[in-house]
């Protein structure tokens, strides 16, 4: 295959998936951008004082309302363990707002089935409950200080200015913000500045899962994620998965469609779940890691995460196998063969409708000057 002809295929290819994606996506954001409109983050450094079953839930399910980027994800998380949260709070806060959104879901449920959406979920509290025992055995107060007197530093990483927004509209009930002026700018304010802050990792996604599609063949994947020893592949593919998230540089949503192209390659089904949830281990936001907190603790992030990854992914593999919930086929939805009026693009042009909506008013409301602070 010639250099051309092979580059216009691949690049097909993450259209297709995009215009498979894209009124999920939507939809995801716009909910995103709802939920981030009505739930303050101003008080969730006090909501979250300890590593106690109760505050880990809390900063869980706070998260999972917060819905970031990875960077912003990261950089909100050090915000509120500079503002008095706790560390092992803030990472399972960091944790949620990427792994247990509802954009995800719904983009998994779209281009790989129900049982994925519902592996994340169960899996994510699993790995903060391990993070949880895992740092209160490595984790010293002395870490801990010296954390919070990096932090301090403020050294600047990636999304600080959207992690520090907060547009959240107060008094009423939830629909009643929701429904409001107020309520329905700043979804419209969020819903944009959350696109801004994902497209990069969306297309580079898109575009590293076509090219796999494309140019790598199916024998290398079977052979590279141990398909004919069953056994051994249930094992490895976790501990594989996450590796190869590190170094595809893909975080946040961007990662499903290529994570969509593993699993018909044959990574097993934890395997899947591990390199979902390995976003937050990517090169660059190690050396965030760095920058926040020094290298010791970024170390000990990064191995902590790591294994308590996959440990869940593993105890979610073994589970839903338990329960049947694994499909049987390999058949991730991952591309059209031709772009055609049907459900797809209907829903595609409706929800292009809300979007255009929500960015007209995002910039008729002062939106474009916060767009400056993002960074």
């Amino acid at each position: 295959m010639s250099v051309l002809p092979a580059v216009t295929h691949a690049l097909w290819m993450a259209f297709a998936m995009f215009w498979e994606i894209l009124w999920p996506l939507i939809l995801g954001f716009v909910f995103s951008g709802l939920v981030q409109a009505v739930v303050s983050k101003a008080e969730m450094s006090k909501l979250l004082p300890n590593d106690s079953p109760k505050s880990l839930a809390t900063a869980t399910g706070l998260g999972a309302a917060s819905s970031s980027c990875s960077y912003a994800a990261v950089a909100l998380a050090r915000s509120i363990f500079r503002k008095g949260a706790d560390f092992t709070a803030a990472m399972a806060f960091e944790l949620a707002s990427t792994n247990l959104v509802a954009e995800l879901s719904i983009i998994l449920i779209v281009l790989m089935g129900w049982e994925f959406a519902l592996a994340e979920f169960a899996g994510g509290p699993l790995m903060v409950a391990i993070i949880a025992v895992l740092f209160r055995i490595f984790l010293s107060p002395k870490l801990v200080r010296a954390a919070r007197e990096q932090a301090d530093k403020g050294i600047k990483g990636s999304m600080e200015g959207h992690a520090e927004m907060d547009m959240s509209v107060e008094g009423g009930s939830f629909w009643q913000r929701a429904i409001s002026r107020e309520g329905i700018t700043a979804t419209s304010h969020y819903f944009v500045m959350d696109v801004v802050a994902v497209w990069k990792d969306i297309a580079g996604g898109l575009v590293l899962a076509g090219a796999l599609a494309v140019w790598v063949p199916q024998d290398f994947w079977k052979n590279f994620f141990l398909t004919s020893h069953p056994v051994a592949a249930t094992i490895w593919g976790p501990i594989v998965g996450p590796l190869v998230a590190v170094l595809s540089f893909v975080c946040s949503v961007g990662n499903i469609p290529l994570a969509a192209v593993l699993w018909n390659g044959g990574i097993s089904f934890g395997g899947v779940i591990a390199f979902i949830y390995a976003d937050l281990i990517i090169l660059p936001i190690i050396d965030i890691y760095r920058k926040y907190y020094g290298w010791r603790v970024a170390g000990l992030i990064v191995a902590t995460f790591y294994v308590a990854m996959t440990i869940a992914a593993l105890i979610v593999e073994f589970a839903f196998h338990a329960l049947r919930l694994i499909p049987r086929e390999r058949a991730a939805q991952i591309v059209e063969t031709s772009i055609t009026f049907n459900h797809t693009t209907v829903l595609n042009v409706i929800f292009l409708a809300v979007a255009a909506f929500l960015v007209v008013r995002f910039f008729k409301t002062g939106g474009p000057k916060m767009l400056g602070h993002m960074s």
